[in-house]
């Protein structure tokens, strides 16, 4: 793997399902797999094997259908949850087995009643154990961001000599700044004995609304792993957005980190998670909402239409967008209702354009949206109607 790439690592199908009310069954996470495998994503949690006979069953078959991406599992640190892991994951033809335990104080002390060298034990027999079954091993350090960075270099030590060969570094409760997310991978990237041998992943939660910043954060300062979702869905705020990640480093160049994602099925992607799960996207969503490359305003649509870059920093095909749109509204201008007036028939002279346009704004005080058969009626209604088919 190249220094400069990042691994894209899809959870929709584990962290992602766990939005109350958005089951999957075996049929739709396939689709949805098979798709994420086109899109370009480097690996593909496909469960929580152990969970459920359901689960055990969806993880074996996208084990089946996936022909590029690692097709991953994720257990506790537990004997039992990883060997079903395995077997779910035997006819994968790239399996990694992703395993690991709480380490800040809070879970040690209240969620296991253990102790910090315990949970260093635990963290070693659990990598052991999944390196028995497959080569590829993440381990996470659950609740990362709130464990103190001398201990959890020590854990992510420990899941080295045991085998690992990705560390999950989890905020676990979206709570970090992406300063102190940052600080953290490279805190470890300087001081864990042996990362050489091991790559540093992001898992976010956005539950401040910060997950795709400290992903950023992350692997700026070394991860070379991102874990996110389509949509951003997830657990209570969901995850860091698979879309937003991969445009961030797409249009700042300068970071020289990149993906393999083929960023022109980021939307249609969006689009077929959104119907499966039933759970749609918020329209001013980032890079995939209805309304992210819409322009209502009249200041902004005239710059548009004269210049896209005035106001669009991506480029809507590059996301599978076809076009942007200028919506028509109360706020907006002459140059807007000029565009779409041609985009239906209508040349409009400057005079007959400021007849028109007066027209228009009474249509538009009554209506949130001005659509195309509007425009025909406003037209049609317009003193200068006469002259302008003439």
């Amino acid at each position: 793997m190249s220094n400069s790439n990042i691994q894209i690592f899809d959870t929709t199908l584990r962290d992602g399902e766990q939005v109350p009310g958005c089951k999957l069954n075996t049929e739709q996470k396939v689709v949805i797999a098979e798709q994420l495998d086109k899109l370009g994503v480097d690996i593909i949690e496909a469960g929580f094997p152990v969970s459920s006979p359901g689960d055990f069953k969806s993880v074996e078959a996208i084990s089946k259908i996936v022909n590029k991406a690692t097709v991953c599992g994720l257990t506790r640190s537990v004997e039992n949850d990883i060997k079903v892991a395995a077997e779910a994951l035997k006819y994968a033809k790239k399996p990694r087995i992703h395993t690991g335990i709480g380490t800040s104080d809070s879970h040690i002390v209240h969620k296991f009643k253990s102790t910090r060298e315990d949970i260093l034990e635990r963290t070693y027999k659990a990598v052991a154990y999944a390196k028995s079954f497959v080569e590829d091993v993440e381990f996470y350090a659950e609740d990362a961001g709130r464990t103190d960075n001398e201990y959890l270099a020590r854990v992510c030590e420990m899941a080295i000599k045991a085998g690992a060969t990705v560390l999950n570094i989890p905020d676990t409760t979206g709570y970090c700044l992406p300063s102190e997310y940052g600080a953290k991978m490279k805190y470890l990237m300087e001081n864990v004995k042996g990362i050489e041998k091991a790559i540093l992943s992001c898992h976010c939660h956005n539950d401040l609304g910060l997950a795709t910043a400290n992903s950023i954060e992350g692997v700026i300062n070394g991860a070379r792993q991102i874990e996110c979702t389509i949509n951003g869905i997830g657990e209570r705020a969901g995850n860091t957005a698979l879309e937003e990640v991969v445009m961030v480093l797409k249009q700042h160049p300068y970071l020289n980190l990149d993906t393999n994602i083929d960023t022109t099925m980021l939307y249609g992607m969006s689009q077929l998670v959104s119907d499966s799960m039933g759970i749609y996207t918020q329209p001013n969503k980032a890079i995939v909402g209805a309304n992210a490359f819409a322009h209502s305003s009249g200041i902004h649509q005239d710059g548009v239409i004269k210049n896209r870059e005035t106001y669009e920093i991506i480029d809507p095909k590059d996301v599978g967008v076809t076009e942007s749109a200028i919506v028509l509204t109360a706020r907006s201008g002459r140059a807007a209702l000029a565009y779409r007036a041609k985009k239906v028939g209508y040349e409009l002279t400057k005079l007959q354009l400021d007849e028109v346009y007066a027209n228009f704004l009474s249509f538009a005080d009554k209506k949130k949206e001005i659509n195309d058969e509007d425009i025909h009626q406003i037209v049609e209604t317009c003193k200068v109607y006469d002259e302008i088919i003439a």
